[in-house]
């Protein structure tokens, strides 16, 4: 028997939304991602439903996009030029729910936390991250920008300098190494994890649900206005880049596990 690759469970007024793809490490395909909006409309439009928490299967958050459906319909350049487009609108439209759901959404991060998974957990109200969590902003190393918002939200949240600095380079990061950042509320042991993380979604529960969704409103209104139009930018390049030598190499270097050779072009 198969199983979902979102996993949906509501109990004491805290809805828990699980990536259960745990041989791609939760790759956000779009399946998966069709799947989790479809777990935050069901969050949404529950009323006895007062926080969220978004986690992944298997010890890992999320690897991040999708590579072999990104390559499933073969390397000409049009071909996945479009599918790349239509991978990028799917990343953007869970970002947008993440933020446009005015209830407090906790994500509960470990193992790989990646690219488009990174972004997704930053598009989250709190994250709680266990210590053998591994961030990495991994587009530079198959010549594309980040997707699901990533750099908008990085500016928004650490200032243009790190995030020029997490992007272009494209360094791994540990929990602690986020936590210094302030891009994590609080690192805990892989023990913990589970405690911590239900013990953060049961005190927002009990915390006056009308008030919070204000607040989240009001914190959209201010911090995250221009997340549509970067969403958009996003689209847009991501889309030209998908037709680049450098990309080309990039997906074909990461397939044959060597290093990448690029040329500018």
């Amino acid at each position: 028997m198969s199983h979902p690759l979102v996993e949906y469970k509501s109990e004491n007024h805290i809805a828990t939304i699980t990536l259960n793809d745990p041989k791609s490490l939760n790759a956000f395909s779009t399946p998966l991602k069709a799947g989790v909006l479809k777990a935050l409309n069901k969050a949404e439009a529950d009323d006895h439903v007062r926080v969220i928490i978004l986690q992944g299967a298997g010890g890992n958050f999320s690897s991040g996009g999708d590579i072999k459906e990104m390559l499933s319909e073969g390397l000409d350049k049009d071909v996945i030029s479009n599918k790349l487009k239509g991978m990028v609108e799917g990343a953007g439209e869970v970002s947008l729910k993440l933020r446009n759901i005015h209830k407090p959404i906790i994500a509960k991060l470990e193992g790989a936390v990646a690219g488009a998974g990174m972004n997704l957990a930053l598009t989250c109200d709190f994250r709680i991250a266990a210590d053998n969590s591994k961030f990495v902003q991994a587009f530079i190393n198959i010549g594309l920008i980040p997707d699901a918002g990533g750099i908008y939200l990085l500016n928004q949240l650490i200032g243009v300098a790190k995030t020029t600095e997490l992007v272009m380079l494209g360094d791994k990061l540990k929990a602690d190494d986020m936590a210094r950042l302030n891009l994590v509320n609080e690192v805990v042991s892989v023990e913990d994890l589970d405690t911590s993380v239900h013990a953060l979604a049961t005190r927002l529960s009990n915390l006056p649900g009308k008030a919070l969704a204000s607040m989240k409103h009001m914190i959209n209104t201010h911090a995250y206005m221009g997340l549509n139009e970067a969403l958009d930018m996003e689209v847009d390049q991501q889309t030209m880049l998908a037709k680049t030598d450098d990309f080309k190499e990039g997906v074909t270097a990461f397939i044959e596990k060597r290093k990448p050779v690029y040329q500018g072009k």
